[in-house]
């Protein structure tokens, strides 16, 4: 009887015993369960940023890209775009549990940047060199001036006389506004959404300007002074000269005052700042107008 009591006493114990080793290994299981799905989580966090970082700069690339006007540098930094595009394609298709890989991914990331700081270094400097040639041109246009001025003097009764004929049979744009559009083409107060530009313009009446078809070329100078445009070969004669312009439209003028509307289709970092359209047509400047795009 004693022996049997004994027995049970024994096997309680075991049993007791199986019961905390195994409620032991589930809490040690499911707490190393908690810890690996903190670890995963943080490992999709890295990821996210890492991806943001690279989409961060393939934006950057892209404002870039749509200014420049030097083929060497356009080449190189659509060639990096293209490298970033890639490695981004890659990281997203890159399990997040890959630490090794998402780092040497970072790698790739930091040495583009660099390179990227590179070539807006060489950009600066290129803009630095155009600025310098603009004052040159600047200085040679005051001194062709001057010389016209000379000119004037020994002829000036003549000069006068062909400048009223001049005068009043040029034209004139009289009234200007613009208006930003979204991507669905209706107004927006957002910069950020912008898509295309209106620009509405009046031709004022002058009969004694000659009849019949015209180009009108707009000219859009950013604040920063550079022509917005779609290609280096969209140029148009005046003053003896090749100059830029953003967009042009023919018409057909009668001497009656003409309405009409002009688009710039938005593919480039709006810069906030005082913007100013130039209207040229027949050879002239016709009309000189600022406006702002802010927020």
């Amino acid at each position: 009887m004693k022996s049997k009591n004994l027995l049970i006493i024994i096997l309680v114990i075991l049993v007791l015993a199986l019961a905390g080793v195994g409620y032991y290994l589930w809490n040690d299981t499911k707490t190393k369960e908690e810890e690996l799905s903190e670890v995963v989580e943080m490992m999709n966090q890295e990821k996210e940023r890492v991806e943001s970082e690279f989409e961060d700069l393939a934006f950057q690339f892209d404002g870039y890209t749509t200014t420049i006007r030097n083929d060497s540098l356009l080449k190189q930094l659509d060639t990096e775009k293209e490298r970033v595009r890639e490695l981004l394609e890659e990281l997203r298709q890159t399990k997040a549990t890959n630490a090794k890989k998402i780092q040497e991914l970072r790698d790739e990331l930091t040495s583009i940047r660099k390179i990227m700081m590179h070539l807006v270094a060489q950009i600066d400097s290129l803009n630095t060199e155009n600025k310098q040639l603009r004052n040159e041109n600047s200085q040679i246009r005051m001194q062709y001036e001057a010389s016209s001025q000379t000119v004037e003097q020994l002829s000036k009764e003549k000069e006068n006389l062909s400048e009223v004929v001049t005068r009043a049979s040029k034209l004139e744009v009289v009234d200007f506004n613009i208006t930003k559009l979204n991507d669905r083409n209706r107004k927006t107060s957002l910069v950020s959404r912008t898509a295309n530009l209106q620009i509405d313009y009046t031709i004022g009446k002058n009969i004694t300007a000659e009849p019949g078809k015209k180009m009108l070329y707009l000219r859009i100078t950013r604040p920063d002074g550079e022509v917005l445009t779609k290609s280096p070969s969209h140029t148009f004669r005046f003053e003896n000269g090749d100059i830029e312009y953003s967009a042009r439209k023919e018409y057909e003028y009668g001497g009656e005052a003409l309405s009409d509307v002009i688009f710039w289709k938005v593919e480039e970092i709006i810069q906030q700042g005082v913007y100013r359209a130039e209207f040229f047509t027949d050879g002239e400047l016709v009309g000189s107008y600022t406006f702002i795009l802010k927020k």
